[in-house]
């Protein structure tokens, strides 16, 4: 696969949403190390979400493995 035909497979869309979902909960996780309450239940909604998304990962990567 040509790099260019990277960027538009499902699988190299899906790790890059999971980049930006890691980057946005560092500012919570930096926040409820502080003792901010609210920013620690927005950052364990979002490890549910990344938890979610990392699995959406996997699916994706076997089911490519499969139709190769």
């Amino acid at each position: 696969m040509s790099i260019e035909g990277l960027e538009t497979s499902e699988l190299f869309q899906k790790w890059e949403e999971l980049k930006v979902l890691i980057e946005s909960l560092e500012n919570d996780i930096l926040k409820n190390v502080k003792g901010n309450k609210s920013a620690g239940v927005r950052a364990r909604k979002g490890l549910r979400l990344l938890k979610n998304n990392a699995s959406e990962i996997v699916k994706v990567s076997l089911s490519n493995d499969k139709e190769t």
